[in-house]
């Protein structure tokens, strides 16, 4: 057994101030000495195209594909869009998940996010657990971190202030990290 999870953070927004961002550097900030938490950016992976895929990976992708391959686990870090996840997201893992040796099969996967709406991600992270049985991904299923009315749970440099928020990013990594270990990890 590993004494330390080796966990892929990525965050479903690109943008500067995004609360998401800031809810992944909170649960580096909060993780147990267990978890070992290195973030992937998906700023730079190309728009899906099966043309382009059939040439081989773009640079961005295969280095997100090996580092999704490398890691214990995932977390996602995801924002709502239309009552999904953002299309950058998505895109990131489309193209992740193509053949050949997908990158996410067997993975444990902890899913937090941050809204202004009162529903706090939750529809999103719903799609994004209907895409991880596809993936073949494991799913942790509690507890859930759904952030709901963001600007109050955060300060204006991005700092999480929310200490309930804390306390469960704390919890969902412990228990990732049991999660992990039960799959092998």
């Amino acid at each position: 057994m590993k004494e330390v999870v080796h966990v892929l953070g990525i965050s479903g927004s690109l943008r500067k101030g995004s609360f998401n961002t800031a809810l992944l550097r909170a649960a580096i900030a909060q993780s147990p000495a267990s978890v070992q938490i290195e973030v992937a950016s998906i700023a730079d992976i190309p728009l899906y195209n099966e043309d382009v895929r059939a040439q081989g990976f773009p640079e961005s992708v295969a280095k997100l594909r090996e580092r999704i391959a490398a890691c214990d686990a995932l977390l996602i870090v995801t924002p709502e869009y239309n009552y999904s996840v953002p299309g950058v997201l998505k895109n990131a893992i489309d193209w992740a998940s193509r053949p050949p040796s997908p990158p996410f099969a067997g993975k444990a996967l902890a899913i937090m996010g941050a809204s202004a709406s009162v529903g706090g991600t939750m529809r999103a992270q719903y799609h994004l657990r209907q895409m991880a049985v596809y993936l073949d991904m494991h799913p942790l299923n509690k507890p859930e971190i759904f952030v709901k009315s963001a600007a109050g749970a955060f300060d204006a440099e991005g700092n999480l202030t929310d200490e309930t928020t804390k306390k469960l990013i704390t919890q969902q990594l412990e228990a990732l990290v049991l999660w992990a270990r039960k799959l092998g990890a």
